[in-house]
Formats: structure tokens, sequence, C-alpha cells
């Protein structure tokens, strides 16, 4: 199984909604580190998985959008806790209707907060 990545940073505000969690439930901005990876068996004729530029054009995208944002007033957080599980989600749907799936297996997006927190979202085709 062949596996490409492409990694982006960007800052985004939110807070937390539906439970006490102290400082989390005020505004405050992460410097987000989001990693999207394609897996499939097979490569292209050109020897690719899937070309790294479409893959970069749609996280730019996505980056570009989410940058500077407070994620809570966005219509994808509507009633949704904006937390780093939903945001992984939300970001590996979008960017997947974005990509040629072509021979793909899954597509995933890996979301950092912090230093030491993550959330994963995998799509299976």
């Amino acid at each position: 199984m062949y596996t490409v990545a492409v990694r982006r940073e960007f800052i985004a505000r939110h807070y937390l909604i539906g439970g006490d969690w102290g400082d989390e439930n005020n505004p405050h901005a992460h410097h987000y580190v989001v990693e999207v990876m394609l897996e499939g068996p097979n490569l292209d004729g050109h020897g690719y998985l899937t070309d790294i530029c479409d893959i970069e054009s749609a996280l730019d995208d996505r980056v570009a959008y989410y940058r500077d944002k407070m994620l809570n007033d966005l219509a994808e957080f509507d009633g949704l806790n904006p937390s780093i599980e939903h945001f992984a989600r939300i970001l590996c749907q979008s960017i997947a209707e974005n990509i040629q799936i072509g021979h793909l297996a899954s597509i995933s997006v890996k979301l950092w907060e912090n230093d030491w927190a993550w959330a994963r979202y995998r799509l299976h085709f």
C-alpha cells in the first residue's frame, strides 16, 4: 500500500460548548497543523499515487478558508462542539470532494491543535 501526504499549518479560533471545560469554553486560538494522507495499492502511469499538486491545491483551499476564522461561526459547525475530532472529519470530507479518488483506498486527515494533542478521521473508498 502506497501513502502520500501533505502538511500545512494555520491559526484558527474556537470555544468549546456543551460542557464545563474551564478556559476552553472561552474564545481562544490554536496553531493547527493538518496532514492529509492518501493511500492506495497502485500507482498511475506516471508513478504517482496521485499528483501532490492536486493534494496541495485542495488542502491550501481549505486552509485559506479556515485561517483566522472563529470555527463556531461557520455553518459546518452549527450545533457541533468544534472539537478537533469534528474538525478533522469536516476537513477530510471537504478535501475528499476536491481530490480525484480514482484508485485510492482511503484519505485521512490528522489534525493537531498543539504539540501533544491530535485527532484523525479516515474515509475508505
